[in-house]
This record gives C-alpha cells, sequence and structure tokens, in this order.
C-alpha cells in the first residue's frame, strides 16, 4: 500500500490543550480542539493528523458546510491511507471498568503508523454510552490511552439528539450523574432542560422513597410544574434510580399534553420517549454483564401496559439504530472529502465491537443499505461469551481489539494484492 495524497485543510487554527489541565468548558470552546497527553505537548504525535482532521471534519458537519464542498488546499504527501477506516466501540473494546485493555495502545499505534506497511488508518469512536459530553469522553479517552484525541472523533449514542433541540423547547433529560446531562443537553441547544430532581424539588411526594440529597437540593432549579408542559422525554444514560425516574415518566406518559398532576382519559396524550440507546447489558467492571438502557426501556413499556393497558412506542437512538450509522458515514465522507478531495466514504469500515445485538447487528444491517462496505469484527474481551452462539454473526471474530486491527489491515493488504493481479490479467478475481 502507497501513501495516499493528503489536502490538509487551512481553516482555523487547531488548539492543543494538555489532556491533565483540560475541562469540557476550554474544550468546547475556542474552535478545533485536540486533547494532548502532556509528553506529547512540545510536539504533534503520530495521532495528530488524523484528530485534527476529524475535528475539522466534525465542526463543518455541525455548521451545516455541505460534504460536496471542495478542498482549497495545496495537497501535500502523507501516509494516511483514504481507502479505509475504523470505527471502535469503547466500553468491552477499548475500556472496561474505567480500565484501558492492555492491548489497546498497541492497537492505537498500529493504527497510527506503527504496522509493517508504515501507513496511517483513519479511525473514529462509536459508543452507546452516555451522561457525558462528546469533549469530557475525549479528555477522558486521551488519558487513558495516553494519545492525541479530538470531540470531533466521537459519536455517543445521544449524539444525533441534538438535531431534535429546534423540535422540542422544554424536555425532560434522565439519566447520568448530578446535572451532567442537563449540561449534555443545554450544550446540544436545548433551551429549557428539567430533570428529575426539579421536580421532585417542586413536590417532594412525587417519589415517595427517594429524597433529595443536599446536593442535590441545591442544584435542582424551582419552578412551579403544574404551569409546565413537558414536550418530550429523553434518556441520556442510565437511570441512577430506576423507581424515582421511571415514576417520573409515567407520569408524564399519562398526563394531558406533558402537565404533571393531569391525567390523560385516554393515556395518548403524553410526550414521546426517546432512548440514546437500546443495549440492554453492557460489560463493567464486574465478570458478569450488567443491565442498561434497553433493560429500562423494556421494564418502562411493561409498566405502562400494566397500567393503562396500551402499547407504549418509544424511540431508541446509538447502534443498532441506522441514525447513528448514517452520521458516522456523513462524519467520515466529511473527513475524506476534506482530506482526499473524494466526496464519498472511505471504501470499507471496519467496526470493532463487543456487543453482537447491537455492535454486530447494527454494522451487519447498514451495510446491507450502505453505499460502501461495514465490515464487522467482534472482539472476546466485552459482552460476547466464548463457548455462545452469537444472534447475529460477525464476519470475523477476535480475542482483542489489537488482532481486530491486524486484521483488518491484512486484509486490506491482500485485496490490494489480488486487484493489481486483476488489473495486470495474472490471476482470476477470488472473493472474500
Amino acid at each position: 500500500m502507497s501513501p495516499a495524497s493528503l489536502v490538509v485543510p487551512q481553516r482555523a487554527p487547531m488548539r492543543r490543550l494538555n489532556s491533565v489541565d483540560a475541562t469540557t468548558e476550554n474544550v468546547r470552546i475556542g474552535g478545533p480542539t485536540v486533547v494532548v497527553p502532556p509528553k506529547h505537548l512540545m510536539a504533534p504525535s503520530d495521532a495528530h493528523e488524523v484528530a485534527a482532521a476529524f475535528e475539522i471534519a466534525r465542526h463543518e458537519l455541525e455548521s451545516f458546510r455541505s460534504a460536496t464542498s471542495s478542498p482549497s488546499s495545496p495537497p501535500l504527501e502523507t501516509l494516511i491511507t483514504d481507502k479505509f477506516a475504523f470505527a471502535f466501540d469503547i466500553d468491552g473494546v477499548l475500556i472496561r471498568g474505567g480500565k484501558v485493555i492492555p492491548e489497546a495502545i498497541e492497537a492505537m499505534k498500529q493504527l497510527n503508523g506503527e504496522n509493517r506497511y508504515g501507513i496511517k488508518i483513519p479511525y473514529i469512536f462509536v459508543t452507546n454510552g452516555g451522561g457525558k459530553t462528546e469533549q469530557e469522553r475525549c479528555i477522558q479517552l486521551s488519558q487513558q490511552l495516553r494519545m492525541e484525541v479530538s470531540p470531533g472523533q466521537f459519536i455517543c449514542g445521544h449524539t444525533p439528539m441534538r438535531e431534535m433541540a429546534e423540535t422540542f423547547k422544554t424536555v425532560l433529560v434522565v439519566g447520568g450523574e448530578g446535572e451532567k446531562c442537563r449540561e449534555v443537553a443545554e450544550g446540544y441547544g436545548f433551551k429549557d432542560v428539567v430533570t428529575p430532581g426539579d421536580i421532585i424539588k417542586d413536590n417532594q411526594d412525587t417519589t415517595p422513597f427517594r429524597k433529595l440529597t443536599s446536593e442535590e437540593h441545591k442544584n435542582s432549579r424551582l419552578r412551579n410544574f403544574a404551569e409546565v408542559e413537558i414536550e418530550a422525554i429523553f434518556v441520556f444514560a442510565d437511570s441512577r434510580d430506576w423507581a424515582s425516574d421511571q415514576q417520573i415518566i409515567l407520569d408524564l406518559l399519562m398526563s394531558k399534553n406533558g402537565r404533571l398532576g393531569t391525567r390523560s382519559e385516554t393515556f395518548e396524550d403524553g410526550p414521546p420517549v426517546f432512548f440514546s440507546h437500546n443495549d440492554v447489558v453492557w460489560s463493567a467492571s464486574h465478570d458478569l454483564t450488567r443491565i442498561g438502557m434497553g433493560a429500562l426501556r423494556v421494564s418502562l413499556e411493561a409498566m405502562f401496559k400494566a397500567v393503562t393497558g396500551k402499547d407504549l412506542k418509544t424511540t431508541a437512538f446509538g447502534k443498532p439504530q441506522m441514525g447513528t450509522f448514517q452520521f458516522a458515514t456523513r462524519l467520515l465522507q466529511q473527513w475524506r472529502n476534506d482530506t482526499h478531495g473524494i466526496n464519498s466514504p472511505p471504501d470499507t469500515v471496519y467496526f470493532v465491537g463487543d456487543t453482537p445485538e447491537s455492535d454486530i447487528r447494527g454494522t451487519n444491517e447498514f451495510d446491507n443499505e450502505a453505499e460502501n462496505n461495514w465490515y464487522s469484527i467482534l472482539v472476546r474481551t466485552g459482552v460476547f461469551q466464548e463457548g455462545t452462539v452469537p444472534r447475529f454473526v460477525p464476519r470475523a471474530t477476535v480475542d482483542t481489539v489489537l488482532q481486530a486491527v491486524e486484521h483488518g489491515i491484512e486484509r486490506e493488504y491482500r485485496n490490494a494484492l489480488k486487484k493489481r493481479a486483476i488489473s495486470a490479467n495474472t490471476t482470476p478475481a477470488i472473493e472474500e
């Protein structure tokens, strides 16, 4: 594989912030930013070029710049390929229980050029994990992987929800730690964000068995909810109190037009409910998988049916929903257009995940409709348990993320040799 010609966009200056000192706020404001481990502050590392290019592409997507616009900078030689890319789940693939999976460090080095072909490979992170801004995720992963990362490389389960900020004004945001989900929603542009704490502060009898802590009471915003109509409910992250959160959501679902304290005669007047993902289980530090947001969704739908006798229709984002993969494709296409002047995503995207029901299912189903190829790789370091047969079958199964990266690189090399041989009429085509 030969070096690719890269067009480096000459746009707003790229800031480089120390991962130790960086905060969500100073990453969010001030233009394109790469978060950098202290050891790389003096000079860009091998990871800088990819991180910076995706940060620019993401800023352009979010400012509604067309992916069909032409790059304006002269081409420079680089070793970054535009033919294929990697997309990684985080929990169970790179990180488990807050700790780095050892092979993840070496896998990133291979992507950043330390492989036997000397090429660099573009990559993004696509996670169902929520409750934190893309900026906070970036800082955390930069510290864990000890490399340069940009917010532009992150797609969280709730990232596509930012596109709904113009549709709904007053919304209830559920889940996560403290006020973080409110901060995420406000950062996405939602104008009036309510939390369960706000509702309990207004009427402590709303949840008979939960009382706000002094910290929660201080942070919750006092208002008269008898005069507020909540237009939509967003579950941004895993609930920390299922009983209280479900009680409040049910009250709203059975209300008249999202007004607490009222009851609809038909139970069809409540606000819509959106979940940032649908993972029933996920891989944490415990030896066994733990229940996640998808379990809350199932529980809520069953409870609504038990109380009202009617079915509840909710909407989930994240993997395996197509919207997440479509957003990833737009980001990859913008990156490729910016850097190589080609208005299409990379020919092949290798998606590495640990959950057959979301990562593998989503990748396989999107591959059926995408114009490019999406190739699913399942790792054994997370949800998937050896000895079981996954319901959704990956194209490849490997032990670690390092093996996944090596598999993708070697597959591309073999395919390149085949194409060269076919072009030279020395061997027949072989389908893999």
